[in-house]
């Protein structure tokens, strides 16, 4: 098998697991309009990673998923809690503010590392040099259990997005939403980065609502979609050198802006 083969493989495999909880996760989170609490636990990933930098721990280890997962743990516990039962202040602006203090709290941390802007870049952007076959296989057993546990109360969490009404403890369960969405940030930052997590859990949702309510046709139309953009991604990153995670986002930008042409016809037809 070639090298350019096997590339691409390793790479493929990852997307195509990564986009199905993503797209899950995102369809609640546009349906909640909660938008920015990804961005709050991508970013948060990220300084606990350059926290395990400060004190002498590799980027990308296994005690660097530790101390990110205990961040994203923290951050889901904060999003769970601040959460104004009054229309005086939006939910979604406290969730603003809580991205805007942990990009600062990067950004500062990063300017006291040595060589802390490679890093903090690193973070944003990503790098496809992560992705191997066992951290594909790793991902793949995580994400399982998560897309498991997600089926199992599936109810409690649709109950969340639809009618609250119905659904006792309704804390513990927007705690238990929002640390399998920081589980999956963890495992996916250090190789998409901050923007391209982002975008794998709001592009291809935001797609599939454009056309449907249905949770499975929602899925599986994000998937395709995603996955078949990522692709054109993938490929422009290797044979022309572009960045990793801007090239898939803007691929898949292309794929938003196409759909809501096709959505833009279709209502006037």
């Amino acid at each position: 098998m070639s090298e350019i083969l096997k590339f691409f493989l390793v790479q493929i495999s990852l997307i195509a697991v990564v986009l199905i909880l993503h797209t899950y996760i995102g369809l609640h989170i546009i349906r909640r309009m909660l938008i920015f609490s990804d961005l709050v636990l991508d970013q948060l990933a990220a300084f606990g990673a350059l926290i395990g930098i400060g004190i002498g721990i590799k980027y990308g280890t296994v005690n660097s998923y530790f101390i990110s997962l205990i961040a994203v743990l923290f951050g889901s516990f904060l999003l769970t809690m601040i959460a104004p039962k009054r229309n005086i202040i939006p939910r979604e602006a406290v969730i603003g503010i809580m991205y805007a203090l942990s990009l600062v709290a990067c950004l500062l941390l990063g300017d006291k590392l040595s060589g802390g802007g490679t890093y903090v870049t690193k973070t944003l952007s990503g790098s496809m040099l992560w992705v191997n076959w066992p951290l594909v296989i790793v991902t793949l057993s995580v994400y399982i259990i998560l897309l498991i546990f997600h089926f199992q109360f599936r109810e409690k969490f649709i109950g969340l997005t639809e009618n609250t009404d119905n659904i006792s403890r309704v804390r513990i369960w927007e705690f238990l939403f929002f640390a399998s969405q920081g589980i999956i940030t963890v495992l996916i930052v250090p190789i998409a980065g901050v923007l391209l997590a982002y975008a794998f859990l709001m592009i291809p949702a935001a797609i599939a609502l454009l056309f449907t309510r249905n949770w499975v046709l929602g899925v599986l139309l994000g998937w395709t979609v995603g996955f078949l953009s990522c692709l054109g991604g993938l490929s422009a990153s290797y044979f022309f050198n572009f960045p990793y995670g801007p090239s898939l986002v803007l691929a898949m930008g292309i794929a938003f802006i196409i759909s809501l042409i096709i959505k833009g016809v279709r209502n006037k037809s």
